[in-house]
């Protein structure tokens, strides 16, 4: 700006806008002012403005562009009518520095907040950033709890010095609200609680207490319509609450003044309760934050509302999980076992994870391990269907390889099904398929041999740990993910000595986010290696379980360990007979002579005649050489096994035929039968109960 050549109106005048605002030459005689400045300041144009003189720069400063912002008290009938701050800028000066004459300030008014103004401004402030923060921290969780905490957090310290979270026990587990008719019917438990460091509130009601009862009153009936309790007064709550008056502290902290309870009400039920105390803070709540409450809470609500559900859908879905399991623990004469599952956190829930411990004719037993792509209730109902398939093809009696072939081709089955009865819309929302991906590990041990057999489909192997080395991944030959289609599955099989370990595990056990999964595997390995063996399988198996499991496990998880048994010599008895039907007295006799060796004698009669027709059978149909063997355990099972693939099969004879009757008589004889396909030929099986009556009742038929 040019420097003006007068003291009149001219370009300083033009400088001056309806903002309240004054300019001065350096001596403080007034230039110009705007209208405004004249309700603010008694300063007439060509007059010295003396309250005005003190934020003048005087020779030797510089205010600069802009000076710095100066407070002038008012009131007094020199100065303004209200405190001012002001602002000087320096328009013009002959010389840079130059202070004399032909200097001219602009000063800027504006009026000094009072201690009411800058209260009420400090409390808009903090009711802005609450509720910006409420949109944007709740609702965040699906979890009750964690949502309770996120509130309370946000209350304190800036709106209350004091919030607590009740929640109706329902709701905690994901069951629907209970419908309150009066304020007395109340229930809930505090669930989050935060206070300001100043305050103490040590009698308050500890979190995961319950709320003792309230007494119905005119006081608290407007929570049951969803409305707050504004008290801003806390004698008045002290009067009407209508508790014991020993229990008040439990509900009102000491040195409070004020507070509002608002009601988490959502779908006209109420879930529970926020209230907030204010004991530091000077001001006592009113009703605009009673209003803002009501809005935070609100959203609250419908956040808690949908954990609820969640909670609820979530404990659903684990339960039914946990049931498709077989029972953690279990104990037979080839192993012990003990499995292990966990769900993921957070929104992931449970999986399509399994493990299963099926037993197999002849004391033997197979170990299943699988893991279905995905989670939530398709991945387990499609882990349900896949755990169902291998428990009927086990029942079959198939050697691993072919057993992954045939849930193979069932999981193509599966899929093909579902694709069939979708709409393309259908198919195209759903997010993930229903079986596609599917990974599993089946595993056969012979207790008698003291051999496995395993095959796996996109599984990670199992763990073996000898009762005197170091553990190590077993070598099984990795087949694709099941639903691949058209590749056979390769069968390793390898010795276990007696007191050995097998571990079988699903990669959300060593997987991580961001991890490398052989990383994990090596994590695995080195924690069997410094655990204790002679710990119970159980303890050993949550201490492993606990150590490898990432902290922040992306999938869900099951680890199934088995510590195997190996038969002893006196356990079992076999023979071998060449293809002469005149041996088969002699088959009869070996028979009878190990029962009474093994003082079972009473189970004499009927294995005697069940290896006499199965012996007979075998020599006619199938030629030699014929294998017999006895194993006793906590049932006897006789088997007989010939060089021919033939199936046998049951059959009811006619009153005229001369034959077939073996098979039907071996039947009702024994507990069990069945016959399972060797790579000589084929074993037929039959067990009877040691200590039952079925033998006895049956042979006196």
């Amino acid at each position: 700006m040019r420097e003006p050549e007068h003291r009149g109106p001219g370009p300083a005048s033009a400088a001056v806008s309806d903002t309240a605002a004054v300019v001065l030459d350096d001596e403080g005689v007034v230039i110009a002012r705007s209208e405004r400045a004249a309700t603010l300041l008694e300063c007439s144009p060509g007059r010295t403005c003396v309250p005005l003189l003190g934020v003048l720069p005087r020779a030797g400063t510089d205010a600069g562009p802009a000076g710095h912002p100066m407070t002038v008290p008012g009131g007094d009938h020199a100065g303004p009518k209200v405190p001012l701050v002001c602002t000087v800028v320096r328009l013009a000066a002959r010389t840079p520095g130059d202070f004399g004459a032909g200097t001219q300030w602009l000063v800027l008014l504006t009026p000094a907040e009072t201690a009411e103004e800058a209260a009420e401004r400090d409390a808009r402030r903090r009711r802005t950033a609450l509720s910006q923060a409420a949109a944007a921290g709740i609702g965040t969780s699906l979890d009750v709890t964690e949502m309770a905490g996120t509130l309370v957090n946000l209350l304190v310290p800036d709106f209350a010095d004091l919030a607590t979270v009740d929640i109706a026990e329902n709701v905690l587990v994901g069951d629907e609200p209970p419908r309150f008719d009066t304020s007395g019917d109340v229930r809930l438990r505090r669930t989050a609680a935060a206070q300001s460091p100043e305050i103490s509130a040590e009698d308050l009601l500890a979190v995961g207490e319950a709320l003792p009862p309230v007494t119905d009153s005119t006081l608290m009936r407007p929570l049951m319509k969803g409305l707050p309790v504004l008290v801003p007064d806390v004698a008045v709550l002290h009067a009407k609450l209508g508790v014991d008056p020993n229990a008040l502290p439990l509900f009102v902290p000491s040195g409070a003044h004020s507070s509002v309870a608002m009601p988490l009400y959502a779908r006209g039920l109420i879930l529970g309760c926020v209230t907030v105390w204010r004991s530091q803070l000077p001001s006592a709540f009113g009703e605009e934050d009673a209003a803002l409450l009501q809005d935070v809470v609100s959203r609250a609500a419908l956040g808690v509302d949908n954990a609820r559900r969640y909670t609820k859908e979530h404990r659903s879905v684990v339960t039914l999980q946990r049931s498709l399991l077989p029972r953690s623990a279990l104990d037979s004469a080839a192993a012990e076992t003990v499995g292990v599952y966990q769900p993921a956190g957070g929104g992931l829930g449970v999986g399509g994870d399994w493990f299963d411990v099926i037993p197999l004719p002849s004391l033997r037993v197979a170990f299943v391990v699988g893991d279905v792509v995905g989670h939530g209730l398709d991945a387990t109902a499609a882990m349900a269907r896949l755990r169902t398939a291998v428990q009927t093809l086990a029942d079959l009696d198939l050697d691993p390889g072919e057993l992954l072939t045939h849930l193979d081709d069932l999981v193509l089955g599966f899929s093909e099904e579902q694709m069939a009865g979708e709409s393309r819309t259908e198919r195209t929302e759903r997010s993930e398929p229903a079986v596609l991906g599917a990974t599993c590990l089946y595993a056969v041990y012979d207790p008698v041999a003291g051999r496995c057999a395993a095959a796996a489909a996109g599984h990670p192997p199992p763990v073996l740990l000898p009762p005197d080395g170091e553990p190590a991944f077993l070598g099984v030959t990795p087949g694709p993910p099941l639903g691949v289609g058209g590749v056979p599955f390769e069968v390793t099989e390898f010795g276990v000595r007696p007191g050995s370990m097998l571990a079988f595990f699903t990669d959300g056990l060593v997987e991580s986010r961001g991890g490398d999964i052989e990383e994990g595997m090596e994590r695995l390995r080195g924690s069997f290696a410094g655990a204790d063996p002679r710990l119970p399988l159980d303890e050993l198996s949550r201490t492993v379980f606990d150590g490898v499991r990432p902290q922040e496990p992306v999938d869900d998880a099951a680890l199934l360990l088995a510590r195997i048994h190996v038969l002893s010599s006196d356990q079992v008895a076999e023979w071998e007979l060449e293809a002469d039907l005149s041996l088969v007295a002699h088959a009869r006799e070996l028979v009878v002579g190990q029962l009474s060796d093994w003082q079972l004698d009473d189970l004499g009669f009927v294995t005697e005649l069940v290896a006499s027709e199965l012996v007979t059978n075998a020599i006619r149909y199938a030629g030699g050489p014929v294998g017999l063997r006895l194993i006793r355990d906590r049932v006897l099972v006789c088997e007989v096994s010939d060089p021919s693939s033939t199936q046998p099969r049951l059959r009811r004879a006619r009153e005229t035929d001369e034959g077939g009757r073996g098979l039907f008589l071996v039947a009702q004889l024994t507990d069990r039968w069945g016959c399972r396909f060797t790579s000589t030929g084929k074993t037929i099986w039959t067990e009877q109960p040691i200590g039952g009556s079925l033998a006895l009742t049956t042979a006196g038929r």
